[in-house]
């Protein structure tokens, strides 16, 4: 369509698919809103400033207006002005002098500049948010754009990654190349500079499979962020569920962020994203009138029994209302897009348990986990929930139906305080390295379930939870009264950066700790991006609005970050060669198949197996493990029985040394393959069984022998 075109022709088009729809001829357009009254498509020209003309949708079939523009093209630049009943008391908040974005928008155009004409209501009025606001807000949006879906994705092949095998690496695609010395300067930051050979290659040396991209969903800068000169970095604040955030293309094209997912998935490497579907950029009913709140507030919002306010499980204002058909469909056509056109291989829910909410209730198998178990699309890709939300009854880590896996604050806690040097742990301790079958046995889960981590986004770096014991958070603006108090971390005698060679020797042992326990336990991995070489964010442990070097991965190294690098990268190949570490059942703590040997033994430090009892201790800091490879019960993907060496991991957490004796099971020497006291955390030297190994302070040692099949 010409800059000089006027629309002529309005046909009625139909009510699906919902949204703006190209189908190489014209352009249907179908908008949901069931108590709206009238509707108005407003077309712009191709920069989105100006309004061309404003075309009433005159059709409506089971509560979708739509219409068909036979003389409309991909480009075109829209939006929407709905009329309906203004009575927020009532929970409708319908204002027909706000421009309204398609939730169902795969593109954009144009940025959000915060202006008072944004609100639905006159900011300082008496009456606030019951007080309507006449201003036209068009000139403060950004627009919808008519996207041409063509993608040549020729054999793109979506890598078949197991659950046993994965290594999750959770990044921030801007925050990753802002500063990398071999990306283009032009490239930093965005999607086609993840696509680049070094960055690439950089994934495949450290041996990561997966990459979980913090939100690419488009998301504004909150009004407050913006008052106090900073940004929104993370991207917890959704304004549409279809359109990739543009601020990470180089290209401002949505093929861009294609072409990313090609690439990796060309070099056997999945990527999963984290999507934000709790709750939107609308905040409380306070907030502004952008996109479903003029469209239909009270079906697309969880609303309080005073139907003016709305009920916030999120901690962010509002709560996407699932129990809602059409808001529930919204969600699952969205998941549905990234999956059939972006071609993502899975995504982590933020916040899932608001996504279960019935009546403010989390139900375990309600009608989004009942959706997506029968989706034949969804059910297929990989589900990962952050297994909480902010409301009465949301924690619900291991409560997850069968087919999803959970971050697990379990292991994040119990492996920092275990560390940090806490008693009485060992059991906790225990539990969390094989697996944690108290949270997913019982349901019939397996290991795989949990996703482990030390760190991730929101925390402290690994670095900064060895560097500080409170958090440094003055550069937020919120005089260091946000972010978590509860991190169970310790700097190591000196808070923050130090001179002192014996406090950065403990912290870069205390590293190895962490990364080495990480590997070697039973679930899948999640690696938070820089802390294979030790980033810091100067002890911010909430940088969510600072996009500049506070979170941007520095990618100058020091010799103790390369080593740090060298030995992450160690493991990860260690985990990859070794099935014992990455098994799909629980131990049984029992002979096998009529066999002597259990598959996993718990040592004392003088080689005899632990007793109930001692499992209580409170000074108990020093274990041992023997994994047996001829018991780990399993078959490969052509029905042969998997097999590995004999593996022995010793834990000191005291401060002070521990001679460990080598249980005398009859077999091979013992080959000393990590320990994380040296340097390099790599170990040296051959030992028999029945012989000593002294653990030096705060380490841990991994030997490996061939099995023993006795």
């Amino acid at each position: 369509m010409s800059r000089e075109t006027h629309i002529t022709t309005v046909w009625p088009g139909r009510n699906y698919p919902l949204g703006a729809t190209w189908d190489g001829e014209g352009v249907n357009f179908a908008l949901f809103s069931e108590h709206a009254q009238e509707v108005h498509l407003a077309v712009y020209d191709p920069s989105g400033r100006r309004e061309r003309q404003r075309i009433p949708l005159r059709e409506r079939t089971d509560d979708i207006w739509h219409c068909y523009l036979p003389e409309a093209r991909p480009g075109l630049a829209y939006g929407y002005y709905v009329r309906g009943p203004f009575k927020p008391e009532e929970g409708h908040r319908f204002n027909h002098h706000k421009l309204l974005l398609d939730p169902y928008a795969k593109d954009f155009i144009g940025k959000l500049r915060w202006n008072d004409a944004l609100f639905g209501y006159t900011l300082g009025h008496r009456k606030g948010d019951l007080s309507l606001d006449r201003r036209d807000s068009a000139s403060f949006m950004p627009k919808c754009r008519v996207l041409e879906p063509a993608f040549t994705w020729g054999e793109d092949r979506r890598p078949d990654i197991p659950w046993t095998d994965m290594v999750i690496y959770e990044m921030h695609v801007r925050g990753f190349t802002m500063r990398h010395p071999e990306v283009p300067d032009a490239l930093r930051g965005t999607y086609a500079a993840l696509a680049t050979a070094p960055v690439v290659q950089y994934f495949k040396q450290l041996g990561i499979t997966t990459l979980e991209l913090l939100p690419v969903h488009s998301y504004i800068n909150d009004h407050y962020l913006v008052q106090k000169g900073l940004q929104n970095y993370w991207g917890y604040n959704t304004l549409g569920f279809f359109a990739p955030e543009m601020r990470y293309s180089a290209s401002e094209k949505v093929k861009e962020f294609k072409t990313m997912v090609k690439t990796l998935h060309s070099a056997g490497i999945e990527v999963i994203l984290d999507v934000v579907y709790n709750h939107t950029c609308e905040g409380n009913h306070m907030g502004p009138t952008l996109s479903m709140r003029g469209i239909d507030n009270a079906a697309y919002y969880m609303l309080g029994q005073e139907r003016r306010y709305y009920a916030d499980y999120t901690g962010c204002g509002n709560t996407v209302n699932l129990e809602h058909p059409r808001a529930l469909q919204l969600v699952m056509d969205s998941l549905r897009y990234w999956v059939e056109e972006m071609h993502v291989d899975g995504f982590r829910f933020d916040l899932a348990s608001a996504l279960a909410r019935e009546g403010g209730v989390v139900q375990h198998l309600g009608g989004f986990f009942d959706v997506i178990r029968q989706d034949p699309v969804l059910n297929r890709v990989k589900l990962i929930a952050e297994p909480w939300d902010l409301g009465a009854g949301g924690y619900q880590v291991g409560n997850f139906p069968p087919g999803w896996a959970e971050w697990n604050d379990r292991y994040r806690d119990g492996m920092r305080a275990y560390w940090k040097g806490d008693g009485g742990l060992i059991g906790e301790f225990a539990r969390r390295l094989t697996g944690s079958s108290d949270l997913y046995g019982r349901s019939g889960k397996k290991p795989l379930a949990s996703i482990n981590f030390i760190t991730a986004h929101d925390g402290f770096t690994l670095r900064d939870l060895v560097s500080y014991n409170g958090k440094h958070n003055e550069a937020n603006g919120e005089d260091n009264r946000d972010g978590s108090d509860n991190n169970r971390s310790w700097n190591c005698g000196v808070e923050g950066p130090t001179d002192d060679p014996e406090v950065n020797a403990l912290r870069e042992r205390q590293q190895r700790n962490f990364m080495a326990t990480l590997m070697l336990s039973q679930g899948v991995p999640m690696l938070l991006a820089g802390d294979e070489f030790g980033r810091s964010q100067g002890g911010n442990n909430n940088a969510y609005c600072q996009d500049n070097e506070i979170s941007w991965l520095d990618w100058d190294l020091t010799p103790a970050q390369e080593a740090l690098q060298r030995f992450t990268q160690a493991l990860i190949n260690l985990r990859r060669n070794h099935p014992t570490f990455r098994r799909r059942d629980f131990f049984d703590g029992r002979p096998l198949l009529g066999g002597q040997l259990k598959d996993i033994v718990w040592l004392k430090p003088d080689g005899s197996e632990m007793t109930p009892q001692e499992w209580e201790h409170e000074h108990a800091r020093c274990l041992g493990i023997y994994l047996a490879g001829a018991a780990i019960n399993d078959v490969g993907r052509r029905g042969r029985p998997v097999y590995d060496d004999d593996m022995l991991v010793a834990f000191n957490a005291h401060a002070e040394e521990v001679p460990f004796t080598l249980p005398a099971i009859p077999g091979e020497a013992w080959r000393v393959q990590i320990d994380t006291f040296e340097p390099e955390g790599i170990g040296d030297g051959l030992l028999q069984p029945g012989e000593r190994y002294v653990l030096r302070a705060r380490s841990l040692v991994v030997l490996v022998r061939p099995m023993v099949t006795v």
